[in-house]
């Protein structure tokens, strides 16, 4: 039974307007301020809940907040204080829009609206866990829509730091008698909101950690295109107890629209592994992720805004479960443009082995950060030009420029040294080659390239992909063509709009609303490091 909404207090320099919501501890009423003159959102804590440890809490938050203010997609606090009445109270941002939570439930969100709050959102928490906070409460209700549409996370309240001993700590079979006699899908009295909240969380002693919060984001993100809660199964019963077996055994409701690509549902069902261990384990990571979706898609991408620290010293992957719930700084990641295509080198750039030149026109994966609208964001590939070799020091037999002494010739060793160091540096550095002496020079007639992304020739043409056959199924096509190699995608058309192309991850493409007996064709490119392929196609049977 919900209680009665208690009155605004009367603050000095502020006039209360209306109530904005109620809480299980606290309301929120919107006033506006007379100067700056603005409204503003006052959250007070109620006079029953004055205890030492709920003015505690209270505080806790207030700070929490201040620490993360300035960030674009987290709710502004801007004071905090107490009334006359011994209240505690602080004053914050008001965000005239909806909910996430009454967005859902009135309208669809676009596949590129939910992505890109995702992302948005992302930063907000990687920018708490960089300050070393866990919201633990992630929600579409507590992600509130600023005056420029963007979200605004807020609703800290039982939020903690990444050591701290979690607030939720009732044993499994209290969290079943609390289920019990509420009959509800959340409860307020186990710290938690139980549709959004990882199996973790459930355990007697729950232990969450920053991968837990992306669980809850990555539900959160499922809820919006969804229209309901991931474990939630129409026409089934979905009380607190059936929640927490799906949630427990990993049972995720299969998303009920089609124009969800399988790719952003796998990045979603990875944030919301049962074992911790297979999630994401950066909030960063999971808003990469959700980059790439965009340019999949073909989206420009969402910048993600994180504060501009140092980055962590480069570390080996901790073994599973050590370490791995540290938070570590991390820094500004610029949006990734859509990809170019990356320059051959220089023909006239010798060729030359990996080991004797670590640099020389080797192509490397690299990670950029700070602010350039250019850069590209998760591995990278760049090309780097040959270095100029420089002696650092003259040998013991050469004289000193101008000395006056004359340097004396030097003799040019045999033929078949130079064959014989050649072939030994290409061996040492795991290459194999077959080297020809004409005239006194060595010739490269092949070598081998390793293996992985980083071997693929930024020069060579892109392999076509070929097709290998169509199935019907009334009116829908399905078109297969063999992959191609380090591919990062496609892009397919109907062979009578060449110039109206999608782009897909796979190289399988299904084509509806063909007339039966009539013969349908696509093309399909493949994609190798932002180089296309010339089109291949594929006809169906008529």
């Amino acid at each position: 039974m919900r209680r009665s909404a208690s009155s605004p207090p009367a603050l000095a320099g502020y006039e209360a307007v209306r109530l904005l919501g109620a809480g299980g501890f606290s309301d929120v009423f919107l006033y506006n301020q007379h100067l700056p003159r603005r409204q503003v959102a006052v959250k007070v804590l109620l006079n029953e809940e004055l205890t030492e440890q709920s003015r505690q809490a209270f505080n806790d938050e207030a700070n929490l907040m201040a620490q993360l203010s300035a960030h674009p997609y987290i709710v502004t606090i801007y004071a905090a204080d107490v009334t006359e009445h011994d209240q505690p109270y602080f004053v914050m941002e008001y965000c005239a829009g909806p909910s996430l939570s009454d967005r859902y439930k009135a309208e669809r969100f676009t596949v590129a609206d939910a992505v890109r709050t995702g992302i948005r959102l992302s930063s907000a928490i990687a920018t708490a866990h960089d300050a070393g906070i866990l919201h633990r409460d992630i929600k579409p209700a507590n992600v509130l829509t600023n005056d420029y549409g963007w979200p605004a996370l807020t609703d800290f309240g039982i939020s903690s730091t990444v050591d701290d001993v979690p607030l939720a700590t009732m044993t499994t079979g209290q969290i079943h008698q609390d289920a019990e006699t509420s009959g509800t899908t959340e409860s307020q009295s186990i710290g938690m909101s139980v549709p959004w909240s990882p199996p973790e969380m459930f355990a007697d002693n729950p232990q969450p950690d920053v991968r837990s919060d992306i669980f809850s984001l990555a539900a959160t993100i499922w809820t919006l295109l969804a229209g309901r809660t991931p474990f939630e199964v129409p026409g089934r019963p979905n009380g607190t107890l059936d929640l927490i077996g799906r949630i427990e055994r990993g049972m995720i409701t299969p998303m009920p629209r089609d124009d969800v690509p399988r790719s952003l549902i796998a990045v979603l069902q990875k944030g919301m592994a049962t074992r911790r261990t297979d999630r994401y384990k950066s909030a960063v990571d999971f808003a990469r992720a959700l980059q790439r979706i965009e340019i999949e898609l073909g989206y420009a991408p969402t910048t993600i805004e994180v504060p501009k620290l140092a980055v962590a010293d480069a570390r080996p992957d901790p073994v599973d479960g050590e370490d791995e719930t540290r938070v570590r700084s991390v820094a500004t990641i610029a949006a990734q443009p859509t990809a170019s295509p990356i320059a051959a080198p220089p023909a006239s750039v010798p060729a030359a082995s990996p080991a004797a030149q670590p640099d020389a026109t080797r192509v490397r994966s690299v990670k950029v950060v700070g602010q350039q609208a250019d850069s590209l964001v998760d591995e990278a590939t760049i090309v780097r030009g040959a270095p100029t070799s420089t002696p650092t020091s003259a040998p013991d037999d050469v004289p000193a420029e101008g000395s006056g002494i004359e340097a004396p010739a030097r003799r040019r060793p045999p033929v078949a040294v130079i064959v014989g160091i050649v072939v030994a540096i290409l061996v040492a550095g795991g290459v194999t080659a077959a080297i020809v002496a004409t005239g006194g020079k060595v010739q490269t007639i092949a070598t081998e390239k390793p293996t992985g992304e980083s071997a693929v020739d930024p020069g060579a043409a892109v392999a076509a992909p070929k097709f290998q056959g169509a199935t019907i199924s009334g009116t829908t096509v399905t078109y297969t063509f063999a992959a191609v190699p380090g591919a990062d995608g496609y892009r397919w058309n109907d062979s009578e709009s060449p110039s109206d192309t999608s782009p897909i991850s796979t190289p399988v493409v299904t084509r509806t609303g063909v007339a039966p007996g009539a013969k349908a064709c696509v093309q399909l490119v493949a994609i190798v490091h932002g180089r296309t392929s010339a089109p291949s196609e594929g006809c169906s049977t008529p």
